[in-house]
């Protein structure tokens, strides 16, 4: 139970859901963990379910100074940085593509891509000091089989799923390996918003369409992250792996 021992992971969008799931896995096995999110009493809660191992930080990851000072956090309180997880995101409710205002637009922009540029920009050049690291982002199923109702939600997802695969290729030769995670939809907040509402209708049609028979849970995707981050997977690059019990097949 010591798979990164040593190691300090910037975990974003931690306060709930995937981010949180990752958060305690990822202390279990030994990290040191920077619980970030906008939503501060959340980040609070799960860091003291962690204890000493894990420092809350509220940020903003579409805000370039709250990311910088998010990363200097982690260096000032475990003086190194191994891990970088761009988990947070956002999308608009299931619905016609043409009835997303553009406010909306420009969140998910923010948060699904812009905010992955700032928390490089910072933590590269950290890693290439300490000779290496590993970059994880939270992509989705729909950036790999896009469905009508979430069009650009989708195409922010396919934007990080090929900004993870460029980003390995040019940081390879510093040893930062980057992945993505593509999970299907799970318990979490965002659920209502991927299906439109959130009803026991609507929760057996999607399961249906997910050959396994059912969600994803935060679980699932920590621990496809922590095999990611660990040693385990040190060949292991510019990957989109399908947490989806088989929906993208």
């Amino acid at each position: 139970m010591a798979r990164l021992a040593g190691k300090v992971a910037v975990i974003t969008g931690a306060a709930s859901g995937f981010g949180a799931g990752m958060a305690k896995r990822f202390a279990e096995e030994g990290a040191k963990i920077i619980v970030a999110d906008l939503n501060a009493k959340g980040a609070e809660h799960i860091a003291s379910q962690i204890g000493e191992a894990a420092l809350p930080v509220t940020a903003d990851v579409s805000m370039k100074a709250d990311v910088d000072a998010m990363v200097d956090a982690a260096m000032q309180a475990f003086g190194r940085l191994d891990i970088m997880v761009n988990n947070a995101g956002f999308t608009h409710r299931n619905g016609p593509l043409m009835e997303v205002d553009e406010e909306t637009f420009d969140l998910i922009t923010a948060v699904n891509m812009k905010a992955i540029y700032h928390s490089t920009l910072a933590v590269v050049p950290i890693m290439e000091k300490q000779g290496g690291g590993s970059i994880i982002t939270t992509a989705s199923t729909a950036g790999l089989r896009p469905r009508p109702g979430l069009t650009w939600y989708n195409a922010s997802k396919g934007w990080a799923i090929t900004a993870t695969k460029s980003m390995a290729v040019e940081l390879a030769p510093k040893n930062i390996r980057v992945n993505c995670l593509c999970p299907v939809a799970g318990e979490t907040g965002m659920l209502g918003q991927f299906m439109g509402e959130d009803t026991p209708e609507k929760r057996a049609q999607f399961r249906a369409s997910i050959p396994l028979g059912r969600l994803s849970t935060p679980l699932d995707i920590a621990n496809a992250a922590l095999w990611l981050a660990s040693s385990e997977a040190e060949f292991i690059t510019g990957v989109a792996l399908e947490v989806d019990g088989g929906r993208c097949i």
